[in-house]
């Protein structure tokens, strides 16, 4: 098993944001957990968020409202604020210049918060009465986090609400942020006191989406499901719905639609299209719809951008990333998620940059670095101009057109295919031009934003408890104590073969076993067989002798209260994939790499 956890090596993205998470809790602060964006965003639901590092710009989710017996340690993410509710605060790699909030549910917290009465809290003549305003639910959903710092147990149980909206065929829709590490999810109808239990179907991190079921025929009575409208126009109106922060019946918000763009997503750590617009956004918004003069739903509210510059501006999930969703559930019987292209591209604005790559035209992007386990490796390389996706010609600004007069991020149209697509490139190597395809999968980052499962995988050696790196894992530790060693590294990095892992030594569970190493901590391990000999990358040498550790295993299990020495999914014996991929290992640990480049000037993920 200490074979298992040497080589199991993860990069670590660090992309952290600001998460302002809004939710109405009547007892504390709650933490959610965000994967980390290039821009801070708050969204719009109903659920805690972990912090992120302070940055001009900040991504901040949106969560409904919790309460709790208690604090958690998970609080430290947010910081309540009379205007805002929860600020979600995590340390990023770069500034931004403003920040994203994403509100989810209300949040009933000590403090009152102060009402902004230049929002517009209306409700219009031509929606007071519509039958469809039935069709948007209350969530009520039971948090219980995991620790990533003691792995093997959770963290005391906090509750949120938000917004849900029903689209037929017994299901329902929210943000994904709203169910994340739920334990019980109820549902209340508009004008009822009765809640009904609903089943977390999928959960789409990255597009922060979550389908649910009522299976209460009861429910579903005299219920009118949403339609779904088409991607609107730039001021048309938009009416927002949802169980905001002020009150428990449903409020109504109204503006127009201000942008259409890829858009940073605060929860997922994802880049898609999204709709911004005027209509105030509050914490327990999030899931819920926006409608068109028509009555038609065109997305799903799930963040807000709040500066001191700006006010009112709202983001909403477009229905086109909301039928992505649902057709990828329908078509896989399970959420396989938005794919990836897996290059690190620069823009061609130069002209004697295209000139040196013997670029004729006015066109195309330049291709730094190749993921070594995506697809794109086999066909792509660094030098390559890519020139066209699909037969659509994309621009040295790395845009594509969009509808009429418009034009769009390139990762768009990456964004409409499915996993498992092959999407043909046309590219320039040497001032001749190809054409090549490549299979479309999601990106695996090295070191993950989100852990699946539940609970972090962990193993404990003779006291020494080693857990795979991961950003809730960094968020709860705080990057200080990682060390700047290990944050470079899992910051640069890139996963060189498939299941690669980071693995640390979280803490030593202090023994006689393992006397004079008990203040070792945060360490990357790679180890050997004999005599339980572990080299850390810091050059720190752990030496104990293997039956000792054995022995010792059932009592400090024992002392600490650990139900078992390894996490279940380490049950199974362990095989080393490196040898099956020795042609992906490459040297990436000096690289200038991150997980969310698009949008920043020079450099962009697809």
């Amino acid at each position: 098993m200490a074979m298992a956890v040497a080589n199991c090596c993860f990069s670590l993205l660090t992309y952290t944001v600001k998460f302002r998470c809004c939710v109405s809790s009547q007892r504390y602060l709650a933490k959610s957990h965000h994967s980390i964006a290039s821009v801070t965003c708050k969204a719009v639901v109903n659920h805690k968020r972990r912090p992120s590092s302070n940055r001009d710009r900040e991504l901040k989710e949106g969560v409904s409202q919790k309460k709790s017996s208690r604090k958690s340690k998970d609080e430290r993410s947010y910081i309540l604020d009379d205007d805002d509710g929860i600020r979600g605060k995590r340390k990023a790699g770069r500034s931004q210049l403003a920040a994203f909030k994403s509100f989810g549910g209300q949040r009933k917290d000590k403090k009152e918060p102060k009402f902004d009465m230049k929002e517009q809290q209306v409700e219009p003549q031509n929606l007071k009465d519509a039958a469809f305003l039935d069709a948007v639910v209350k969530v009520y959903c039971t948090h219980t986090e995991p620790d990533y710092s003691l792995p093997w147990q959770k963290q005391r149980q906090y509750t949120s609400t938000g917004s849900a909206f029903m689209i037929g065929n017994g299901k329902l829709l929210t943000n994904a942020h709203c169910v994340e590490h739920y334990t019980q999810v109820k549902v209340k109808r508009r004008g009822d006191d009765t809640k009904y239990v609903a089943k977390v179907l999928a959960r789409g991190v990255d597009c922060d989406i979550a389908l649910l079921s009522v299976e209460s025929e009861e429910f579903w009575e005299g219920a009118e499901p949403l339609e779904f409208g088409c991607l609107p126009h730039l001021q048309d109106a938009v009416t927002v719905v949802g169980y905001p922060l002020g009150g428990d019946t449903i409020s109504v918000t109204k503006g127009v639609v201000s942008r259409i763009e890829v858009t940073s997503y605060a929860h997922g750590s994802s880049d898609l299209l999204g709709i911004q617009i005027d209509a105030a956004i509050n914490p327990g918004n999030s899931g819920g719809p926006a409608f068109s003069d028509q009555g038609e739903c065109i997305g799903v509210a799930f963040q807000v951008y709040r500066s001191e510059e700006v006010e009112n501006i709202g983001y909403v999930i477009p229905t086109t990333v909301v039928s992505h969703f649902l057709n990828d559930y329908e078509r896989n019987g399970r959420y396989t998620g938005f794919p990836s292209l897996g290059v690190l591209l620069q823009k061609l604005e130069n002209p004697a940059l295209r000139a040196c790559l013997k670029v004729t035209s006015n066109e195309g992007v330049l291709v730094r670095r190749v993921e070594p386990i995506s697809d794109a490796n086999r066909v792509l390389k660094e030098g390559d101009v890519i020139v066209s996706f699909d037969d659509v010609n994309v621009g040295c600004e790395g845009t594509v057109p969009f509808r009429s007069n418009e034009r769009i991020a390139f990762r768009y149209l990456i964004s409409q295919r499915f996993t498992g697509d092959v999407a043909e490139l046309g590219i320039i190597r040497a001032g001749s031009f190809m054409k090549v395809k490549v299979v479309l999968n999601p990106r695996v980052n090295l070191v993950p934003y989100h852990v699946d499962g539940g609970q972090p995988s962990y193993l404990i050696i003779a006291g020494l408890v080693f857990t795979p790196l991961s950003e809730p894992l960094m968020e709860e530790e705080c990057e200080d104590s990682i060390g700047l060693k290990l944050l470079a590294k899992s910051r640069y990095s890139l996963a060189r073969f498939k299941g690669e892992q980071i693995v640390i030594v979280s803490q030593v569970l202090a023994n006689e076993v393992n006397f004079g190493y008990e203040e070792m901590s945060n360490q990357q391990a790679p180890c050997k067989n004999k005599y339980l000999v572990f080299e850390f990358e810091d050059n720190y040498l752990v030496v104990l002798e293997r039956e000792a550790a054995s022995a010792s295993s059932f009592h400090i299990l024992k002392d600490y209260g650990i139900p078992s020495e390894r996490s279940s999914d380490l049950s199974e014996p362990y095989v080393d994939s490196l040898e099956d991929n020795q042609a992906a290992v490459q040297d990436f640990g000096n690289s200038p790499i991150s997980n969310l480049e698009i949008g920043f000037d020079g450099l962009l993920w697809a």
